[in-house]
Parts: C-alpha cells; sequence; structure tokens
C-alpha cells in the first residue's frame, strides 16, 4: 500500500425539508406496508436526515485540520447544498449513479455506505464521514493508518449483550451482533477467539477500497442484506460502520488505538454539557461527533440553534468549497458572544 497517495474523503447527506425529497420518503413508507415493523429505532425520524448545516461546518474543520487531504466526494439522493460551489477538488455523487435502480429510493445510510467504495477513482485510503462527524484537531494520517491497515476506536458505550437480535436493540447493537456471529460461524479460525462486543465510536472511518472489495466476495449475503433496505431496520446488518472494521480486527488488518474525541446527542438532557466538552477541547480533539437526536423536534428548536452557534463560534472560517455570497457571511457580535455566554455559562461542568 503506497502511504504517499492523497487521501480522499466521502461524506453521506441529505436535505430531509426537500420537498421533492419528502414526497419520495412519504410514498416508501406507505409502500412498506407490513414490513413496517422492521424498521429500526429512530429509523425515520426527522433528525435522521434533518440538515443543521453540520456538512458545511465538517468541511471548514477538514480545510482547517486536514488541508492536504485528497478528493472529497459528497453522497447524495439527487440534492446539492445550497451553498456549496464548484471546485475541482469536490464531486456530488447521485445515489442513481452507485446504487441500481431498483434498489431506490433508499433512506437507509447502512445502504448507501455499503457502495461508496464503488465511487471511480476513489483512492485506496480514504476517510468516510456522516456530515455530524468532525475532526478537532490537525490530522496527523499515522494516527489513522498503517502500512497494513487501519486503525480504529471503541465507543464510550456500554459493551453490548451477547443475546440474540432485540427489536428494541439500536442498530449498531445487532449489528455488532450480526457481524460477531458471522465471524463466529464463518472464520473460527481468523484469531477471533474472544467477541468483541462493543461499538465503535462515531468517527471518520478510515478505510481501504480493496478491503471492501475482498467482502464484497467474501461475504456476499452480509451485502445483500443491508442492501434490501429501503429505511434502516432492526435485524440487516451494518457493513461500513461495523462488520468491515470488526473484520480486519479479526483479521490483522486493524489495530484499536485511543482516540480523544467527545459525542455529542444533541437531544440529550446532558446535550449542552457535551457541546462545552467540545468547545473547551477543540484544537485538540481527534473527533467529535454531534448526533442529531432531537428526532421528530421542530426546525426552529433551540438545541438545534445552539449546535449552530457553537460549530459557527468553532468554524467561523469558510472553506473553499462554499459560495463567495454565504461565505462572506462572517460571524457577527451576536455569534461570538453566545458562543461566549454558551462556554462561560457550562464551561465549569466541561471541567469536572
Amino acid at each position: 500500500m503506497d502511504l504517499t497517495q492523497p487521501v480522499d474523503l466521502v461524506y453521506l447527506w441529505v436535505n430531509g425539508d426537500d420537498l421533492i425529497w419528502r414526497s419520495k420518503r412519504r410514498r416508501a413508507l406507505t409502500q412498506l406496508g407490513a414490513d413496517h415493523d422492521s424498521m429500526a429505532a429512530f429509523g425515520n425520524v426527522e433528525g435522521r436526515f434533518r440538515d443543521n448545516d453540520e456538512l458545511r461546518y465538517s468541511l471548514r474543520a477538514l480545510e482547517r485540520f486536514f488541508p492536504n487531504h485528497g478528493h472529497v466526494y459528497i453522497v447524495t439522493d439527487a440534492q446539492t447544498p445550497a451553498w456549496l460551489r464548484a471546485h475541482p477538488q469536490i464531486t456530488v455523487i447521485d445515489h442513481r449513479d452507485l446504487i441500481p435502480a431498483s434498489a431506490l429510493p433508499t433512506f437507509d445510510s447502512g445502504h448507501i455506505e455499503s457502495y461508496i467504495h464503488r465511487i471511480p477513482n476513489l483512492s485506496e485510503r480514504y476517510f468516510y464521514c456522516n456530515d455530524d462527524v468532525f475532526f478537532g484537531a490537525p490530522v496527523k494520517l499515522d494516527d489513522w493508518f498503517w502500512q497494513g491497515g487501519v486503525y480504529v476506536g471503541w465507543s464510550d458505550e456500554p459493551e453490548v449483550s451477547n443475546e440474540p437480535l432485540r427489536m428494541d436493540a439500536t442498530a449498531l447493537e445487532n449489528a455488532c451482533r450480526l457481524s460477531n456471529q458471522w465471524l463466529h460461524d464463518r472464520a473460527p479460525t481468523a484469531g477471533h477467539d474472544t467477541p468483541m462486543f462493543r461499538t465503535f465510536a462515531h468517527s471518520p472511518r478510515p478505510m481501504r477500497k480493496s478491503v471492501l472489495f475482498e467482502l464484497e466476495k467474501l461475504a456476499p449475503e452480509l451485502f445483500a442484506a443491508v442492501r434490501s433496505t429501503v429505511f434502516r431496520t432492526w435485524d440487516k446488518p451494518t457493513i461500513v460502520s461495523d462488520f468491515v472494521l470488526r473484520w480486519s480486527l479479526a483479521n490483522g488488518l486493524a489495530r484499536v488505538r485511543d482516540y480523544a474525541h467527545v459525542h455529542v446527542s444533541s437531544g440529550h438532557l446532558h446535550g449542552p454539557h457535551g457541546l462545552d466538552q467540545v468547545a473547551v477541547q477543540f484544537g485538540k480533539l481527534d473527533f467529535f461527533c454531534i448526533n442529531d437526536t432531537t428526532d421528530d423536534a421542530h426546525a426552529s428548536d433551540p438545541r438545534l440553534n445552539q449546535v449552530r452557534t457553537v460549530l459557527q463560534g468553532l468554524l467561523p472560517t469558510p472553506s473553499r468549497f462554499e459560495k463567495a455570497l454565504l461565505a462572506s457571511r462572517a460571524p457577527g457580535d451576536a455569534t461570538r458572544h453566545a458562543l461566549k455566554r454558551h462556554v462561560s455559562h457550562h464551561g465549569q461542568q466541561a471541567h469536572q
């Protein structure tokens, strides 16, 4: 593997307010019919599809902390961010360019991400990112890739119980169980003596394209299962965010590394405290995630405004990928003062 080649980035993005897209989503939900019970918890809430400008700020963080990155690909469903300008280093990829027409539309990120290694000209090493994941400190590629593979990090969540799949479990918990079961059944001698019943951190995912192509041949049933979904389901695998990482660990192609990171659930009671941690530790975090768990809250919900205020305060400088009209909108005094008030009000907790 050539460690001197540029490392590309692939983002998934959706504008959940787009009327055409919403109509498509409603039709798909109606057609789901009796299969509605297969949907995973929180599989169709607004927070899963809401655009709160996370991608815009994630690209600002990318430009600040990883300026020597490779090409950027944004995978969308016939959409383009209004603020995005044409640039030779960024390409918008439509679902129809990756996914067979017979499998569309799909609203399951696990389904979509199972195809991204097929993007033409994608680099061998690349980062896969959800738009709510941000680099939070200067990127050193040696912290993410090594000659033989990649590094992965565990989440701070409790271990997943070793039991059968549960309808009330999160999709990632069940994905952990499915991956471990596959490894136990299909590759018992792959150095996977003790199942790893932990979930992976919501991070930029360091990936190797060749591994994804290899696994498509090795585990076609898992790819077929996740590629059958319309919405996220509780009993289907998660390929990129779990299986690939767990298989790589079992086969010596991944190593665990401790990353400085913060995971914020914006709809959780402790969401403001998590934002405080990001603000206080910004510049020292390998990455952070601000997960929209406000679910079906109104777009004007103060928790969403708070996220935008903090991100604008931390990342005020537009990236090269923003249109001049929006790029000229520097953060005003109100935004800066709001961030200052926010951090000073909760900052004492952030240090405890």
